[in-house]
């Protein structure tokens, strides 16, 4: 093709790209669906095999059979969730005037890349036991599969923010406090996911079978310890940690009179996905962690950590731009 009649490159704001961006950042969800029902039903090994199932990219019987379907389909969007980034990332490449956006979409190509081999690790190397913390290789795979998979969110939900017109036309200032407390909340956020990643793929989610408190007879402290209870008390520590600074986070947002509308509806909802996060870790420990629970559980982080990163991106757009610009 004659380079002449190539399209240039432009900071304006692109519909169709902006729509696709949209969608690839709402498929993540799906994968985190499929994943934490996979997680919850006790899938992650039905296939022995990877990149097939059972040597098979249609593997007999997957449509049919629970566990099958959700391991399988979980690969099947994972294919999809690769193609849609790395066609985002091309498109981006080709039409975009902003380097650091098309960076940031090469950066989102790697990690999806990378985290589909961590993937298949998880099922390669689960055979290989260590015993110093009695678990698997495997599942010390899945543990990074999970956080990994938290920070490919953030990074797409970045790439889609970054093409809106909303973003492109530029936006109020809010103040410092905003970013201070967003950043903040972020690095809660992945903290706390990065213990729930390694309590699940531990055994850990009913090391602490009460709840809220942590005895049969009321005690708020567990009275024997253990890695899996330390992990499963850790987990429970860190959401009263995070509730203070998700409110606290979500209040300076709609105190700050620069605020969006959007993003005082955006913490409002922060607010209500807390809400429904504290109700679902009950039921995880009432009904003995049941899938649908679980997998809502694993589901309302994802949002909660999305909103919370939307928030905080957009809070920091205008150091974003000016800093990127400058370095280009």
């Amino acid at each position: 093709m004659d380079s002449s009649s190539a399209l240039p490159r432009t900071a304006d704001y692109k519909p169709a790209l902006a729509l696709f961006a949209g969608f690839g950042s709402a498929w993540v969800f799906l994968l985190v669906v499929l994943g934490a029902f996979t997680t919850s039903i006790g899938a992650g090994m039905v296939f022995p095999d990877w990149p097939l199932s059972n040597g098979s990219i249609n593997p007999e019987g997957w449509l049919t059979d629970i566990a099958m379907f959700a391991e399988h389909s979980h690969r099947l969007s994972a294919g999809v969730m690769s193609t849609i980034t790395i066609v985002l990332a091309i498109w981006l490449w080709r039409r975009e005037a902003r380097g650091w956006l098309r960076k940031l979409s090469y950066f989102a190509v790697g990690l999806v890349l990378v985290q589909a081999l961590v993937g298949g690790l998880r099922v390669l190397l689960d055979h290989l036991h260590i015993e110093m913390v009695d678990t698997s290789v495997g599942r010390l795979f899945a543990m990074l599969h999970a956080c990994l998979a938290q920070l490919f969110v953030c990074t797409l939900i970045a790439v889609a923010v970054s093409c809106t017109r909303g973003w492109i036309k530029g936006g109020a200032s809010v103040g410092p406090a905003v970013r201070r407390w967003g950043i903040a909340c972020c690095a809660l956020l992945f903290v706390q996911l990065a213990i729930a990643a390694v309590m699940r793929h531990s055994f850990a989610g009913l090391a602490i079978p009460t709840f809220p408190q942590s005895t049969p007879d009321g005690g708020w402290l567990p009275e024997l310890w253990n890695f899996r209870i330390g992990i499963h008390f850790a987990h429970r520590l860190m959401a009263v940690v995070l509730s203070v600074a998700l409110i606290g986070f979500a209040f300076k947002v709609r105190s700050d009179a620069n605020s969006t509308i959007g993003m005082r509806l955006a913490a409002s909802s922060l607010v209500s996905l807390l809400a429904i996060q504290i109700m679902l870790g009950a039921q995880i420990i009432w009904t003995q962690r049941a899938a649908s629970m679980t997998t809502g559980h694993v589901l309302v982080g994802a949002l909660t950590l999305a909103v919370t990163f939307w928030l905080t991106w957009v809070a920091h757009r205008e150091s974003i731009e000016t800093r990127t610009t400058v370095r280009t």
